[in-house]
């Protein structure tokens, strides 16, 4: 067929071309310069709610104690104290007592902590971060009853305050700590346990082969990540000995980090990190005198590379209750150990043909013959009370639904207080159950309030402080009794903020449930537009987790909602849903359904969202769908765009994981086993083994200095992408960590980033 020649196109017509195309060069450019606007203010301080804390309940008195900013402003922070009833304040340790010897200001209080007598008061300050927190610093003493053991006692005598650590090295301590009978601190320095007696500064190093491999009272870097142990030594109860862990990571392959730019030629970093299916730290729990002496090790049984010690606590004077962990984290042993012998013997057993979760906290009850632990044992998560002496575990919490925390127990009332949601997992409430386990679970958070309430109870569980948010509403902290729930006193006034916020969240943040076949149905959520228009069709981004760790379908308020309205009105749609094997508490079956296979369903589920919705809702545009996420997050965003590309077209993986071989033992292998004994699992859930399928466009974004999901992995991943022949697009962010908050300007320039490379490739706007 032969080709139709035109005739030149009139000048008007010309014109009217240009000026059409003009004009909608000059909207996008007013919607990314309001965009770019917006996002500087959500990522500094203009959208921060208001602070509460740190408090600490008095106990034996309806009051707390908080650090607060001391009158003129500058010259440091004040102790006070309040009565929880009227809110009768008084200062109790001035900000001038917390001034050292030659010091323009009191000390800047990271943390505080006081002693079981009240006498003593321990200052953590002048902090320093070790991998995920700041948990090395400075600490200080004041004694606020200096006079009561004075060689010559005077009314006069002023509170004295002191630095532990003798001549130590600024900022090397952690987790100091006082023993119950407050009359000595012990901390870890270089790995070591020491003794500090408050009296007259004498100080005991109670162990000495701490070294880069031998630790000693803290952990290693994975089972700081995922058990969360930092904090590892436990003063005993009649305050005569220590318990603590060891961790020897002789053999454990290190893993180095590259710093190319903070001086001339390149520094090396190098952590012990035991990747997927290599070997790990060999721990232990030791016993030793607080006077210093030889350490009883407690006999746990089997080979302590391939276990865990979870968590290490005391039951009484003379004994131990220890958590362990096979490798494989299908069974949990909680231990009682005998202090002096070292002996050990199985109190109860949580296992799983998946995986079990550690137990945060045992709670030991009725004079230490019973203690209450959580299992999923019945296909829920429950509270279990369990007698010492090997009886049946009886039930607690009787209700087909999840709890998802013990907040705690009232004891001489006989009440267990646990957070749960039966009817609503986007949400979070405050209920109590029975210590007998007789009866149902009680609600106690009002029903006229909606959306996520935590608590911290006070010592007898009957006052708790309450914070309590909503996705579009900022978090709001008050006193409240229990169980009447009565508010006292509101803590934390967010008046000015929710002013500021009131043109931002006026279209609703709408939840929802979207259902994708076989009988599933996930969780939800939608913003739209400001100017949304209901006869037109507007393209959608997801945001995706998806792993078993998150859940981003919450009624509460935090994390990147506010970035995510920005992009609403900047003219897209933005969703997200939580798949099956995220954290929701919908049961123990929705959660481990991925087990093995971590990455396959999550990415399925995803792309079965997407299309059940614009199915339901004809204003979405399956022709542009974006999806962007972090962390696990960005590894489901590259198997969604690699599985799935007639779905999504545009993806930005931040920190990604493409290769699931590459993370470390005790979170992947908790999942999905060891490589070496599910090969194949490992090649389904990893996205790298399928980035032929990728046809949009793509943003890699990763820290270099990421030390925890390693930039590593990312490279592999390009070389894949660069063998296949694939366009995509990558920022490197140098020596910044997972969080990428390093650095000035970082966190904006991100989601700057991350904005601007969606206007570029999916274009915002109804049509």
């Amino acid at each position: 067929m032969r080709k139709r020649i035109r005739g030149p196109v009139p000048a008007a017509t010309l014109a009217l071309v240009l000026l059409a195309g003009a004009a909608a060069h000059a909207r996008q450019d007013d919607v990314a310069t309001r965009l770019s606007q917006q996002i500087d203010r959500l990522t500094s301080s203009t959208y921060d709610p208001p602070r509460f804390g740190p408090a600490r309940w008095v106990p034996g008195r309806d009051a707390y104690t908080i650090a607060e900013s001391a009158a003129p402003p500058g010259t440091g922070m004040d102790i006070v104290r309040y009565d929880a009833a009227s809110g009768a304040r008084e200062v109790i340790v001035a900000a001038s007592i917390l001034t050292p010897p030659g010091a323009k200001g009191g000390l800047d209080i990271d943390d505080y902590t006081w002693s079981p007598d009240g006498r003593f008061l321990l200052i953590f300050t002048n902090t320093r971060k070790v991998w995920r927190d700041n948990t090395r610093g400075d600490y200080w003493v004041v004694d606020l009853e200096p006079a009561s053991h004075a060689r010559h006692p005077s009314p006069e005598t002023a509170p004295r305050l002191s630095k532990l650590g003798g001549d130590g090295p600024e900022a090397s301590l952690l987790f100091a700590k006082f023993s119950p009978d407050s009359t000595r601190v012990a901390y870890v320095r270089a790995n070591d346990i020491y003794v500090e007696r408050l009296e007259d500064g004498r100080i005991t190093r109670l162990t000495s082969d701490g070294s880069e491999t031998t630790i000693n009272g803290t952990s290693d870097w994975v089972y700081e990540e995922e058990l969360f142990v930092r904090d590892a030594f436990r003063w005993s109860p009649d305050s005569r000995a220590i318990a603590y862990w060891q961790f020897d990571s002789t053999g454990v392959e290190l893993f180095t980090l590259i710093n190319n730019t903070d001086t001339l030629y390149p520094t090396l970093t190098r952590i012990p990190y035991p990747k997927a299916g290599t070997r790990n730290s060999a721990v232990r729990v030791g016993v030793i005198s607080a006077d210093g002496s030889a350490t009883t090790w407690m006999q746990v049984p089997g080979d302590p590379r391939e276990h865990y010690i979870a968590r290490v606590s005391w039951i009484d004077a003379d004994t131990l209750a220890i958590q362990q962990l096979n490798r494989l984290q299908s069974r949990n042993d909680l231990l009682r150990a005998d202090a002096r012998t070292g002996v050990t013997g199985l109190l109860f057993r949580d296992q799983s043909t998946t995986w079990v979760d550690i137990v945060e906290d045992v709670r030991w009850i009725d004079g230490n013959r019973a203690f209450v632990v959580v299992s999923e044992r019945d296909g829920w998560r429950h509270v279990y009370r369990v007698a010492r002496d090997g009886a049946e575990p009886r039930l607690l919490t009787r209700f087909d639904a999840d709890i998802l925390g013990v907040a705690g127990i009232d004891e001489a009332a006989g009440w267990l207080y646990v957070t749960a949601s039966p009817d609503n997992p986007t949400q979070a409430y405050l209920y109590r159950a029975r210590l007998d386990g007789t009866g149902i679970p009680e609600r106690v958070t009002p029903a006229s309030m909606r959306g996520t309430h935590s608590y911290v109870l006070s010592p007898d569980g009957t006052l708790a402080f309450h914070t309590a948010s909503r996705v579009d509403i900022p978090p709001v902290v008050d006193i409240v009794t229990l169980p009447a729930h009565r508010s006292l006193q509101t803590l934390t006034d967010t008046s000015a903020l929710t002013a500021k916020l009131a043109p931002i969240v006026a279209t609703p943040t709408e939840f929802l449930t979207v259902d994708i076949g076989g009988g599933v149905s996930l969780d939800g959520w939608l913003l739209r537009p400001s100017n949304f228009d209901t006869s037109k069709r507007y393209p959608v981004i997801v945001f995706v987790y998806g792993e078993p760790w998150g859940q981003t379908v919450a009624d509460r308020w935090g994390g990147p909602h506010l970035f995510h309205r920005a992009l609403a009105d900047a003219g897209y749609l933005v969703a997200s849903f939580d798949n099956s094997g995220t954290a929701t508490p919908r049961g123990t079956a929705w959660r481990k359904v991925i087990y093995g296979t971590m990455g396959e369903l999550s990415s399925k589920e995803q792309a079965a969202a997407v299309r059940a919705l614009a199915a339901a809702r004809p204003y979405v545009d399956l022709s542009r769908v974006g999806i962007w996420g972090w962390s696990g997050g960005g590894s489901n965003t590259l198997n969604a765009m690699f599985r799935y590309p007639d779905i999504f077209h545009v993806g930005v993986a931040v920190a990604p994981m493409p290769d699931q071989r590459l993370y470390d033992t005790i979170y992947q292998e908790r999942y999905m086993g060891t490589p070496q004994g599910n090969p194949e699992g490992y090649r389904v859930g990893s996205p790298i083994n399928f980035a032929d399928g990728l046809k949009g466009r793509l943003l890699i974004v990763h820290g270099s200095g990421d030390d925890n999901v390693h930039y590593q992995a990312t490279e592999r991943l390009v070389n894949r992408l660069v063998e296949l022949g694939k366009r995509f697009d990558m920022m490197v962010y140098p020596n910044r960590t997972h969080a990428m908050r390093e650095g000035a300007g970082t966190f904006a320039h991100l989601h700057q980033l991350i904005a601007r490379y969606f206007l570029d490739h999916l274009p915002p706007g109804g049509k």
